[in-house]
């Protein structure tokens, strides 16, 4: 026990070295505002695709969201790929209209294998895209106002041409809701630093953007569209190759997508499974260094929970490990807390650190061996 508590503690001292890393990229990491943008006027002709599969109780608010957006009517068309949803995803969104936006709704045809329907989806609608920059979201998902604005003054201004753009879970009464909120805004905080100083590479599919042309520059999602997961970093990796200093993360409030919660403990473990089934494919060492001392350092203080149920004195340990984890995450996370205006969840982080152990273990090796549902289909 005494020398894997001494490992424990190593790891913990590596991972609060690292977190003081991304706390520092964070912060330096600059605020943009499409308001300061030096002499921009609109005129990036933007195509924003949302792959949807039965998300009935939710295009409706989407779709309503991105149409009123005070981006030039003419500059931005929305594209939804229904991917053969199974209720009246495809009809409602079908029924939306808005005078001077295109709106465009079709079905994606079906295929005997769905190895990786969301990335055949998105690949549907890049191909009807008329915008020359792409910009992805889900079909739960919220925007501003000010969102296609700011991406396209960010794109404008930096040259950059991937850009990952913040992304939020509201949160609700519930624990798990809340859970989810202070895991999510902690992985974009990281996010943003990492992308900052091109440490690794990493986003998230719900708020992407980026150059039409370089999506096939690259051959778009070939070679990775044998994994069901990975539309956003997995692309992310094959556009860095080509272009590893023109990738950005905007950190604008105005840019925040909005998304909802997984409505149950079952269904939160099946979509980060989902997520972690990806990890082995990333074929970068930065973020597998990364991933490797998180999943180590959260499986040696989870060996002591579990001989806590022989011995007093290991539940004793796991407790002290939790308690130095939360102060090495603390500041970094009041911070990215601060800009996603969900402060009142800090208090939270401390309280949540036996759950956020448990399932980082958990799902991180289930995502390798295990296969998992996702919008009624089991896939590997």
């Amino acid at each position: 026990m005494i020398i894997s508590f001494y490992i424990a503690i190593f790891l913990l001292l590596a991972y609060g070295i690292l977190f003081q890393f991304y706390s520092s990229w964070w912060k330096d990491l600059p605020d943009f505002n499409a308001a300061d943008a030096a002499a921009y006027t609109p005129s990036v002709k933007i195509s924003v695709i949302i792959a949807a599969r039965n998300e009935e109780e939710n295009i409706a608010a989407c779709l309503h969201s991105i149409c009123k957006q005070n981006y030039p009517k003419h500059l931005f068309q929305v594209i939804l790929v229904d991917d053969n949803s199974t209720d009246n995803t495809f009809r409602i969104a079908n029924g939306i209209a808005y005078e001077g936006i295109q709106i465009i709704c079709t079905r994606l045809a079906p295929a005997d294998k769905n190895t990786a329907p969301k990335k055949r989806a998105i690949e549907t609608g890049i191909a009807m895209a008329s915008g020359e920059l792409i910009v992805t979201t889900d079909a739960d998902c919220i925007a501003g106002p000010g969102w296609l604005q700011n991406i396209a003054a960010y794109h404008h201004q930096s040259k950059n041409i991937f850009i990952a753009a913040p992304v939020k879970i509201k949160d609700g009464s519930s624990l798990l809701s809340k859970f989810q909120a202070l895991d999510f805004l902690t992985m974009q905080g990281i996010t943003g630093g990492a992308v900052f100083k091109h440490f690794h590479n990493m986003c998230n599919g719900a708020n992407l953007a980026y150059e039409k042309k370089v999506f096939y520059e690259v051959d778009g999602f070939a070679g990775i569209d044998n994994i069901a997961s990975g539309d956003d970093m997995l692309l992310m990796n094959k556009i860095a190759k080509k272009y590893p200093r023109q990738l950005g993360f905007i950190k604008s409030p105005a840019a925040i997508i909005t998304t909802l919660p997984a409505a149950s403990w079952k269904a939160f473990f099946q979509q980060r499974i989902r997520w972690a089934s990806k990890a082995t494919h990333y074929n970068q060492r930065g973020i597998f260094l990364v991933l490797l001392l998180v999943y180590l350092t959260n499986l040696f203080i989870f060996c002591f929970l579990l001989m806590g149920f022989w011995q007093k004195f290991a539940f004793m340990l796991f407790v002290l490990l939790c308690v130095a984890k939360f102060f090495m995450e603390l500041f970094f996370v009041k911070d990215v807390a601060a800009f996603f205006q969900q402060q009142y969840l800090v208090p939270w982080l401390l309280l949540l650190q036996p759950f956020h152990i448990i399932y980082i273990v958990v799902s991180g090796f289930l995502g390798q061996f295990k296969t998992y549902k996702w919008k009624g289909r089991r896939l590997k």
